[in-house]
């Protein structure tokens, strides 16, 4: 399929993505009103509060977290060459949890009042730790590889901060029981609770790493030939290793910091789209992020119109699309060996 019609195709889902994710809910609106009322909004007429106080927030903010994970499985996956890597596979997600757990653990050992003067002066106390945890891991994990040179050393180096964030994530929620719960919803990765902030947090994030990270697709094509090939053409390949990793886990640790951790759509959405738009990452790349954005919330209209009235994390859907998904690439791996 020529790659036009692929981003156009791309660009109508999100279209009718953004359609449906506002108009379907408790109150249905049509097509015609969902645009009506966007439309209003922008001229600075007043605007439905269903629209832009509730539903538009949680849609944007799933369109930038699936572009975020989209286009940062793309750069992970080109970065190892390995269509089975996800943004998450150098503890970012691990990282994101344990920084989570600790705020949770931390503003509940706090005398109320205090507690209530913290929640107040820092109401994205859990984002914030979130984002910081997620940074954290993997740069720790590139201090144990030994630097972006060692590129199997890194997934390794990965693994291992992963797990050892598990098990100080899994002691604190056993030393403080009464944040499992809050600690478990955030685990599944959810966008119930979206806001402007959230919307705007992110946004801010993706407007710093997205640009570097579709700037590097000549440099990514050329890293799929080998690197010792790469260094021939005379790119710096450190450099440019160190500059993908800093812009993807950036994208990643805001996606997770807002919405908690939601697996597959950097796995799945870059594998699909490999083959409509090809090998080249200059295309790849900003497809990625197209398709994890539309992936995402249609994924949370399913998440909050399947077992009404009650909603469902979206990170479970996505993890129910994408587990059969990512066990049909272990088979097809496993074929080609």
């Amino acid at each position: 399929m020529p790659r036009l019609l692929v981003f156009l195709a791309l660009g109508g889902l999100l279209l009718l993505a953004l359609v449906l994710g506002v108009g379907v809910g408790a109150v249905p609106l049509t097509p015609g009103e969902v645009l009506g009322a966007l439309w209003a909004g922008v001229r600075g007429q007043e605007p439905n509060p269903i629209v832009w106080e509730i539903r538009l927030p949680r849609v944007l903010l799933g369109m930038l977290v699936g572009a975020a994970l989209g286009v940062s499985g793309a750069a992970y996956q080109g970065l190892f060459r390995n269509p089975l890597a996800d943004p998450f596979l150098m503890g970012a997600a691990s990282g994101a949890a344990f920084g989570a757990t600790v705020a949770l653990v931390l503003s509940g050992s706090l005398a109320s009042a205090y507690a209530h003067q913290v929640a107040t002066a820092w109401p994205q106390l859990v984002p914030l730790m979130a984002f910081v945890g997620a940074l954290g891991a993997v740069g720790t994990a590139l201090v144990l590889a030994g630097g972006v040179a060692r590129t199997h050393d890194l997934i390794l180096a990965g693994v291992v901060v992963g797990s050892i964030l598990i098990g100080l994530t899994t002691f604190l929620m056993m030393w403080d029981a009464d944040r499992v719960r809050a600690v478990f919803a955030y685990t599944l990765g959810n966008l119930a609770f979206a806001g402007w902030d959230g919307v705007r947090q992110v946004g801010a994030y993706l407007l710093v790493a997205l640009p570097p990270l579709f700037l590097l697709g000549r440099a990514l094509n050329a890293m799929q030939l080998g690197e010792a090939v790469a260094k021939t053409l005379g790119l710096p390949l450190e450099v440019l290793k160190l500059l993908l990793i800093a812009a993807a886990t950036l994208a990643t640790a805001a996606a997770v910091a807002q919405a908690g951790i939601i697996g597959f759509v950097g796995l799945v959405v870059p594998h699909t789209l490999r083959r409509l738009v090809g090998e080249d990452h200059r295309y790849l790349l900003p497809a990625s992020a197209l398709g994890g954005a539309v992936l995402l919330v249609l994924a949370d209209l399913i998440a909050r119109t399947l077992v009404r009235p009650a909603e469902l994390p979206v990170g479970v859907v996505t993890t129910l699309l994408g587990g059969p998904f990512f066990l049909y690439l272990l088979r097809r791996q496993r074929g080609r060996a």
